[in-house]
This record gives C-alpha cells, structure tokens and sequence, in this order.
C-alpha cells in the first residue's frame, strides 16, 4: 500500500461498490483516456438511480464514459459534456455534428506510420478533419495521450504495433450510437470551473454533476502534466464551489493528503476504492458525494 493510501484508508470507510473489470462495462466512448473511469461505472448507475436527475454536468469531459453511460442507459434525460482541451472538443463536436463523415473516414483509413505522421504533422482545415485527427492519434498513440511529445504504440496488443487499438467497425459503431442520442448530448467547448457555476445556477439540484479533474495538484503527482494539455486547476476552488452551489455531485481523485483535507473542511462523503493500474501499482482513489451512499 503506498503513502498515500496510508494516509486515507483510516478516515473514510473502504466502498460497498466493488471495482469491476472494465471488460464487463459497455465500451461507449471512441476515445482511450488516461485515467478514464469505465471502471467506476457501477458506482456512477448507483448515484444516478438514487438521485434521478433531469440532466448530467460533466466538467472535465474527456472521454465522456460517463455523460455517454448516463444518456444511452437513461439514467439521466439528457448531458452537458465540457472540455477545454481544443483537440478533444474538436471530436466531441465532430461526433455529434458530423458523425457520419467521421465514420466514413475512419473505414477509409490505413493506419500506417506515413499516413499518421501525415496526420500528425498537417494542421486541419476543419473541425470534422481536426476531430478525425484527434481520434486517430489518441486511438495510435502510446497510452491514447494526445499531448506534445507523445509516442505513437510500437509493440502493442498483441504485437500488433500501430493497429493494436484501431479498430475501424467498432469505432464506427460507437459513434453511430453517439449520433443516435445527439438529441440528447450537448456538448461546451471551454473551462469547465467557469461554466460550472453557470450551469448549477440554472439547474441547482436537477442537475448532477460528475467530476473526474486533473491531478497535478495533488499529492505532488505532476503525471497529469505530461498526459494533458490542460492539467491544472485550483481544487480548493472547485470544492468550495461545489459545497456554495450545494450541488449533486460525485467526484473521483487521488487519496492524497490536501484532498482528504478538503473533504474534511466541507463536510463532503468519501468512500475508498483500492485498485491496480495498467503497471499492476496498487491505487488508491476517493469517490466523494455531497451525502453519504456508498459506505
């Protein structure tokens, strides 16, 4: 168990909600997210069936699992998805607006390392070509970081190199389930800590709002900074934010020592979640509610 976990397994009770393999969860989103929380799906079905929302925030979008999870399960009646990462709200707005043209290009394209560095390399002319762009360096990419720098997959799954994760049928197919229900999906490109506060004062308490933000902050991790373009935000703020508006929410962050602080100062629920990552590190996260309901 590492520092960190020592620091917070004493003060907040361990989940009720086992952690599941993310191989039993429906794979909704086209995009590979660092960090991203299909493992956490049973607890977000949980929250969902206990509040009943009339409609679902998610701030910090990124793969969207959960915005995608609660409209196509019609746990929530519609989402309000928000990324400030450029690239990525180029897909988000491609998949809804353009979906049929990014399904085209994706059965079209031949993941070679010439046809990527090409993509790589060659600013996009439109935000459909800037959306294709961003889905297949983050479907190509070493991990699906999309930020400078990054590698592109070598050996791969199953030695397959740059074709590993790219799979063109069922890509296609998430993202026709995506247009499916864009009646549904709205979509805010910008800082989610400034449209926040918006949102929450036309919806108050009908609206949920899940909360997955970056990390840098805490616990001195700086990973996020070499996986996100947008990596840091003040998590006071956000907390403070969240316990003015007396929000809805669930919120999942690392144990680490500042955040069991602010939970504490708030008055906010945390339950424990241990779990291994893709290096087989034992993690500790916190799912945190405005009241209790997984302990």
């Amino acid at each position: 168990m590492t520092a960190l976990a020592a620091v917070a397994s004493p003060d907040f009770p361990t989940s009720r909600v086992p952690v599941v393999n993310v191989a039993t969860v429906p794979q909704r989103s086209p995009l590979r997210y660092p960090g991203g929380k299909t493992w956490l799906i049973p607890h977000i079905r949980e929250w969902l069936r206990h509040t009943e929302p009339e409609i679902l925030i998610e701030p910090f979008a990124g793969g969207a699992i959960v915005s995608l999870t609660a409209v196509m399960e019609k746990l929530a009646e519609s989402a309000v998805m928000i990324e400030i990462d450029r690239d990525v709200a180029a897909f988000w707005r491609s998949a809804l607006e353009s979906g049929a043209t990014l399904r085209e290009w994706i059965g079209q394209f031949d993941p070679t390392l010439e046809s990527l560095r090409e993509i790589e390399q060659s600013p996009p002319e439109s935000v459909v070509e800037h959306g294709f762009r961003t889905l297949v360096l983050n479907r190509t990419r070493r991990g699906g970081v999309l930020a400078r720098g990054a590698s592109f997959c070598k050996t791969g799954e199953n030695g397959k190199g740059l074709r590993s994760r790219w799979y063109p049928e069922t890509l296609v197919s998430r993202i026709a389930a995506i247009q499916d229900h864009s009646d549904r999906l709205s979509f805010l490109e910008g800082d989610g800590m400034k449209l926040l506060p918006i949102l929450l004062r036309g919806w108050g308490r009908e609206a949920a709002v899940f909360l997955d933000p970056p990390y840098t902050a805490a616990g001195g991790k700086m990973a996020g900074s070499r996986l996100y373009e947008h990596s840091s935000i003040d998590h006071a703020a956000l907390f403070a934010m969240l316990a003015e508006h007396e929000s809805n929410f669930l919120m999942t962050y690392d144990a680490a020592p500042e955040i069991v602080e602010l939970v504490r100062k708030h008055g906010f629920s945390a339950a424990v979640l241990s779990m291994k990552n893709g290096h087989h590190n034992r993690l500790v996260e916190l799912v945190i509610t405005s009241e209790p309901l997984f302990a």
